[in-house]
């Protein structure tokens, strides 16, 4: 039966993927030529015969493996999320891939808790202000890593509880002088989605029985996370490739993302855009995560004569 549903797309995201993927540099490489692009927002705009969860006009979000960035998708509705009334579509556009890396991550591989120190790398980036927030949410001590003074401004303004900037400081001795001064043993789950001397460097504040997520290398450079330490300290090491669970749990991703939009709709998580270009603009969009300018998330949005209009 055909449930497929028409999207009328108002925004996309761009994500440090999508990025390495018009590189060639993504583990999946698709043939040439592609539309890019995989978390969006949108109108339902026409349903298949088959299709019962929406109507015409519902407002939807999503994440598709290639072409968001276009001014239609078609998906399957078992595929499409339905987003809540008190929601920005630009932030629903923005949430799946960042927030639902980083829920999976930190709520159901690491299972985050009340208290555990949790040490985010690249925390100013898509992926890194998901983590802080939602370590927030869970209530754990959230320490931060950036560069660059905005970044540091923003991160405290979300009541990060310690921040390091990389261009002034030194990451280990800030990290083991914060967690001195507040009688704590160490990191419980370090999240790293750079890679590189930087994950060599958090492994010297990990305490005993800590948990590495493996989220990807925006360093360009894949870090060794020696065994021999993870042996004596009983480390655990999460590989994390988001994207797989759809083949693997679907389940687990749907019930990441509904919850993600709940806590969306009642404030309890807010999506920093760093800056919205038009689709005609994509070159530039790139070219911001490129040459890491990106605080949060950067987004194209689609104006449709409609929306438009809509908004006068």
């Amino acid at each position: 039966p055909d449930t497929s549903v028409r999207v009328r797309v108002i925004a996309t995201s761009l994500n440090y993927a999508n990025y390495l993927q018009i590189l060639g540099k993504y583990q999946e490489k698709p043939p040439l030529p592609f539309i890019p692009g995989s978390d969006y927002s949108g109108i339902v705009d026409a349903i298949g015969p088959a299709v019962t969860k929406f109507r015409v006009g519902d407002r939807v979000c999503s994440f598709a493996d290639l072409g968001s960035f276009a001014q239609f998708i078609v998906a399957d509705q078992s595929r499409l999320f339905l987003v809540p009334e008190r929601c920005d579509m630009v932030a629903a556009a923005a949430l799946p891939v960042a927030f639902g890396t980083s829920h999976v991550a930190l709520v159901h591989r690491a299972r985050l808790t009340s208290g555990q120190v949790l040490l985010v790398l690249g925390a100013a980036g898509g992926v890194g202000l998901a983590a802080v927030q939602i370590g927030k949410v869970c209530g754990a001590i959230v320490i931060a890593v950036a560069r660059g003074t905005e970044k540091i401004q923003l991160l405290k303004s979300m009541g990060v509880d310690h921040v390091v900037d990389l261009g002034t400081e030194n990451v280990i001795s800030s990290v083991k002088e914060f967690i001195k001064t507040r009688k704590l043993k160490g990191v419980d789950v370090l999240y790293d989605p750079v890679g590189g001397k930087l994950t060599k460097e958090s492994m010297k504040v990990l305490k005993w029985g800590a948990q590495i997520l493996v989220i990807g290398f925006a360093s360009g450079e894949i870090p060794v996370i020696p065994a021999n330490i993870a042996l004596v300290k009983n480390w655990t090491v999460h590989g994390l490739y988001w994207g797989s669970y759809r083949i693997h749990q679907p389940n687990v991703l749907e019930d990441s993302i509904k919850e993600l939009l709940s806590w969306l709709s009642r404030g309890l998580i807010t999506i920093h855009i760093s800056h919205t270009y038009s689709l005609s603009q994509a070159n530039l969009a790139f070219g911001d995560l490129k040459d890491r300018k990106a605080i949060g998330k950067v987004m194209i949005a689609l104006d449709h004569k409609t929306a438009l209009s809509s908004k006068l």
